[in-house]
């Protein structure tokens, strides 16, 4: 697997897969990027190159565990654009990495080609999400059979009475079937250090990373899972509102993973993005 050198020394890893223009993959987490597969057969239209970010997969853990912040990931970001020789960039990133990869285009925004943002995580520039935000949206899955227990644990969660995370999994799936459930045990998060410092303090200045991305002229799509809880389709819009030119894509039936739920409609809109 090829790996490069971080500016402060750290050896970091990535994967490669696939035929054509590359485009630079941040996974969420910080979890191993091997959850984010082949993104549903992306790889038939793009070479994806996979970044494991510092303390995951098989990155390297850093002397400075200070440097698992986010806005520090930056430069590892940029350090891997300057390895693979690409000026610019096309970049795609998951959940959490969206935090990343914004701060990345509102630090190097000649840098970045395109930006796709797959059920992004909105912490970097400011939009909240409210537990009743995501409790409306939970109620569209009242018909499934795991519905009772799931929503009783979001509610505990909600108001500050339970922390029974695994209950509520199946919320960020379409399908809670057998290969929903195999994808979300294996893409669990293993440096836990790296999970609880990647949003310490200072990490995030939503209001300068608002007003960096609104003077961008990079093209984005925002991509939302119409029953994702983690990134509501309204809080996605709302991201999509801070970007000069933004496509924002809602997937019917998709959840945290849409790759998952309908591998054909999230490469035929993705990889129509992208070029």
């Amino acid at each position: 697997m090829p790996t490069f050198s971080a500016p402060d020394g750290t050896r970091l890893a990535y994967r490669v897969t696939g035929h054509g223009d590359p485009v630079v993959c941040l996974p969420g987490g910080p979890s191993d990027s091997l959850y984010l597969g082949d993104l549903g057969g992306l790889s038939t239209h793009r070479r994806l190159i996979f970044l494991d970010l510092r303390g995951t997969g098989r990155s390297a853990v850093p002397q400075d565990t200070a440097s698992y912040r986010c806005d520090r990931l930056v430069e590892d970001v940029e350090a891997l654009r300057e390895h693979l020789g690409l000026a610019p960039m096309d970049v795609l990133a998951h959940s959490g990495g969206a935090n990343l990869a914004a701060q990345y285009t509102a630090r190097y925004p000649q840098n970045v080609g395109k930006l796709a943002l797959i059920t992004p995580g909105t912490r970097a520039v400011g939009v909240a999400i409210t537990g009743e935000t995501r409790r409306e949206l939970a109620r569209l899955r009242k018909n499934e059979p795991w519905f009772p227990a799931a929503f009783a644990a979001l509610e505990a969660i909600s108001e500050g009475t339970g922390s029974d995370w695994e209950a509520i999994a199946p919320f960020f799936c379409g399908r809670w079937d057998a290969a929903a459930q195999k994808h979300h045990a294996a893409g669990q998060p293993s440096n836990m250090e790296a999970v609880a410092l990647y949003a310490a303090e200072g990490a995030f200045d939503p209001d300068a990373t608002r007003a960096a991305l609104a003077a961008c002229e990079v093209p984005v799509l925002l991509l939302a899972g119409e029953f994702d809880l983690n990134s509501p389709p309204r809080s996605v819009a709302e991201f999509a509102g801070l970007f000069s030119d933004a496509t924002l894509a809602v997937q019917p039936g998709a959840g945290h993973y849409p790759w998952l739920d309908d591998a054909d409609r999230f490469v035929a809109t993705t990889a129509a993005f992208l070029g």
